[in-house]
């Protein structure tokens, strides 16, 4: 029974607050201290403080996905999606030590910061359609599993009992598409469910490092992922010890909104408590809502005490990992406000942004060399992007000043491909004008300075204007358009504009965001996005004062090298609420590079985004003698280093490392269904795949050449990465690198599965390691093989068949050079 004082000091120490005593005693001997209505407020997302017993407010969930976000000046890293591509977990353990300092740093500054991350995102990358992909590490959830549990590793320290931060996992299960993300139902096979899909959470939850996991907003089979108890509960089985189940934002209230898989409220968050959820993350921070429909199911007897103790326990169980009640015992607490932006964080930020750079192609351009001359050129020449969750770096290095800084002695050249255009009015034929201080008008007698607008088009019909005047983007926020936005972001982006062409030639503005056209305000001559029919809307003639072509096929011309630099901006296009309308490179982008290409021979094209593009014939096609012509990167949004770090691969300072973590279809056709989340009956991912992408899982150039020379299977791997129970099996593959320069070696080994009663993946990813190789040098690289990989899902358990399966080894998935066979009896 709850106690109902304890303002009386006790002669001993309340077992809560003693640091040494078992994680479930001292939660059990807090919750008997409780009021039923005190146990109560634990669920919602916002707990208030409880001074009786010493208990300070505290509220679930800071995001972290890539740095710590939302709470200002922070290390920003590379996308998720581009630290999967450096397959090493070992770095992802220190990004997430990294950011588990900072985010202890911002605790100090203010105590309301949560420790509680609502990080790593460990769905599998099954589409590349995906909005979400960024988030993302891999398509092979046994890779995301690996790489997730390293960053959780880093995420929760080392002490043994108290946590630096408790990580939460998402989204828990089935999460593949923003369209509809509430209302569709991610339907799984049996054979989906456990080969694919619950795989990928299933590392970080045993090795003990997450403490939390968040339920996804899609329904699963019909079932919302709230109150699919059966999928949570066979999460929980895997735990060491206890898991929070915290709920994404609004989802207890789509249950009836949306989903409708309820009557009323108090039903769905009944419900959603007996299948495991502990916290409503609803209704921002008022908890009193959901309080409210709590006590409504108490009292209809849809929910008991004991389901309430029960979550209660598990939300005071995940505060005490955080040493909120150790006092001076909590190792992490002397962290202080200070700890942002150490200088061996840009350290780490720069090895993590050149680690996730892929050589894709290369004609012989890079490395670079000592050019006299390099133009830089396209929308991502002198930028650098930042996405939903991120925080605000502390400084951000472009491509272009990186280069410059390489290469002090070098002239380089920039030009982002943007027409530089002025709009007359038709209705007064003025232009539209921008005073310094941003100031949108339909005023100026003539196409001056004043008028000029940089318009970037990012695909899909999608532009950004940017005044000359102001330096800053025009903003539809407020329907006054303003030109003083720094960039694209904010959860509703406010600065992307379509343009529709008419009959006559002129041209109409719609703003995107609030679906409202531009019109020019009689009397105030102001531009605003008002009109919601194209009748209404103003008419434009549109002056190209000079061609954003013309400028890069200029500076491509005079260079001795030119790097093209383009990709997606990660608020448009693909994000958070938006799949992708395309997996094509934008028709814009490839006739800048093809303009550059034709303009300097010696081009490379730098794509950097949040997830893989169709590049078609266009773009990657051959020259007259069928090699290919121009060098070809790919790195993810690369955070406040992301300059330095596409600089030091180019340049050859640093050797190519990085390796596809998702492939890169050759057409849209062969991504297939973005809503079919059976990827065995698709036959997509490189699992299944049957016909030829444009890149491998796996794939990655370096700067040499590297021989796979055999492969041989042993019975245990004694020494590889402190492993090696005895008789567990592995394989050593035989490499060699053959030419003038070191690398660094990525060396997978795959399985090939024979023709099987229950159909396999035609390959499967068993294992890998990297090896350091000096130029002539080889080794025998030791890899340890999870051969429960090949298992099928069959009559309700995992199944490894027997048969002859085939073990091999190569640069990429689709490119196995070396092989053994492996009786399985």
């Amino acid at each position: 029974m709850p106690r109902e004082h304890d303002d009386v000091p006790n002669q001993t120490q309340p077992l809560f607050r003693d640091p040494a005593a078992a994680l479930a005693d001292r939660a059990r001997d807090l919750l008997d201290r409780l009021t039923p209505d005190e146990r109560l407020s634990l669920l919602h997302q916002h707990q208030p403080a409880i001074e009786r017993l010493g208990l300070a407010a505290f509220h679930t969930g800071a995001e972290a996905l890539h740095g710590v976000a939302w709470l200002g000046r922070a290390t920003v890293l590379p996308q998720p999606v581009g630290l999967g591509a450096t397959w090493d977990a070992d770095l992802l353990r220190r990004l997430g030590d990294l950011v588990a300092t900072e985010l202890r740093a911002k605790h100090a500054a203010d105590p309301a910061v949560s420790l509680n991350v609502w990080a790593p995102v460990v769905n599998p990358l099954r589409h590349p359609g995906w909005g979400r992909g960024e988030e993302g590490y891999a398509e092979e959830p046994r890779l995301v599993s690996h790489l997730a549990t390293a960053y959780c590793a880093g995420l929760r320290g080392d002490h043994p009992t108290v946590w630096k931060t408790v990580p939460a996992l998402k989204h828990f299960l089935g999460y593949g598409n923003e369209t509809d993300r509430s209302a569709t139902s991610s339907n799984l096979s049996e054979r989906t469910l456990h080969e694919y899909e619950l795989p990928a959470f299933r590392g970080p939850i045993e090795a003990g490092v997450a403490g939390a996991v968040m339920p996804s907003y899609n329904l699963v089979n019909g079932v919302p992922a709230h109150t699919s108890g059966d999928l949570l509960a066979e999460l929980r089985s895997w735990a060491p010890g206890s898991v929070a189940v915290v709920s994404d934002a609004g989802a207890p209230t789509f249950l009836v909104t949306i989903q409708r898989a309820y009557a009323s409220h108090a039903q769905a968050h009944a419900a959603a408590v007996r299948a495991g959820l502990d916290s409503f993350t609803d209704n921002d921070t008022d908890p009193s809502v959901t309080l409210d429909r709590l006590r409504e199911a108490l009292a209809a007897g849809l929910l008991t005490q004991d389901d309430v103790d029960t979550a209660a326990l598990r939300m005071l169980e995940l505060r005490l990992r955080t040493g909120e009640l150790d006092g001076t015992a909590d190792p992490y607490a002397g962290i202080g406000a200070d700890a942002i932006d150490l200088p061996e964080h840009r350290v780490l930020a720069r090895e993590a942004a050149a680690k996730s750079v892929v050589l894709l192609r290369n004609d012989g351009t890079l490395p670079l060399g000592a050019p006299g001359r390099v133009a830089v050129v396209g929308p991502l020449a002198d930028r650098v992007l930042t996405d939903w969750y991120s925080g605000t770096p502390p400084y951000a290095v472009p491509l272009a000043r990186a280069v410059a800084a390489r290469y002090p002695d070098a002239v380089v050249d920039v030009a982002d491909g943007a027409d530089r255009v002025a709009l007359r009015a038709t209705s007064s034929g003025r232009y539209v004008s921008v005073d310094g201080a941003g100031e949108v008008t339909v005023s100026a007698a003539d196409a001056g300075a004043a008028a000029h607008l940089d318009v970037t088009d990012w695909g899909d019909g999608v532009l950004t204007l940017r005044s000359v005047a102001s330096g800053r983007l025009l903003t539809g926020a407020g329907w006054i358009l303003r030109a003083d936005a720094e960039r694209v972001g904010g959860w509703v982006v406010q600065e992307s504009f379509r343009r529709h062409h008419h009959a006559d030639g002129t041209w109409s503005l719609l703003h995107v965001a609030s679906g409202r056209w531009l019109r020019v305000q009689l009397g105030s001559g102001l531009l605003v996005a008002e009109a919601t029919r194209l009748a209404d809307a103003e008419r434009f003639v549109w002056r190209t004062v000079s061609s954003g072509q013309a400028e890069v096929a200029r500076v491509a011309a005079a260079a001795d090298v030119v790097l093209v630099a383009v990709g997606n901006d990660p608020h448009l296009g693909g994000r958070e609420t938006e799949d992708r309308t395309s997996l094509a490179l934008p028709e814009p982008m490839a006739e800048l590079w093809r303009v550059a290409r034709e303009a300097c021979p010696a081009a490379v094209l730098v794509v950097t985004s949040s997830y893989p593009y169709v590049l078609g014939p266009g773009v990657l096609g051959a020259g007259e003698a069928g090699a290919p012509t121009g060098a070809l990167v790919w790195a993810a949004h690369g955070g406040q280093e992301a300059g330095n770090g596409l600089v030091d691969v180019l340049s050859g300072d640093t050797e190519p490392y990085g390796r596809l973590a998702q492939t890169w279809p050759a057409d849209e056709a062969q991504a297939g269904d973005l809503f079919d989340y059976d990827v065995a009956r698709q036959g997509i991912t490189y699992r299944h795949l049957a016909t030829e992408p444009a890149f491998w899982f796996g794939h990655g150039l370096s700067y040499t050449e590297v021989r796979y020379e055999g492969l041989r299977l042993v019975r245990s791997d004694p020494g590889v990465d402190g492993a090696g129970a005895a008789g567990r099996p592995g394989a050593v593959v035989s490499v060699r690198n053959t030419g003038e320069r070191p690398v660094d070696e990525l060396v997978a080994v795959h399985g090939l599965s024979p023709d099987l009663p229950v159909p396999a993946a035609r390959r499967q990813l068993l294992g890998y390691a990297r090896v350091r190789l000096a130029p002539g040098a080889a080794a025998e690289v030791p890899v340890p093989l999870d051969l429960g990989a090949l298992a099928v899902r069959h009559d309700g358990a995992m199944v490894l068949q027997p048969g002859t399966y085939t073990v091999a080894s190569g640069p990429s998935a689709g490119d196995l050079r070396v092989r053994a066979e492996l009786t399985v009896s």
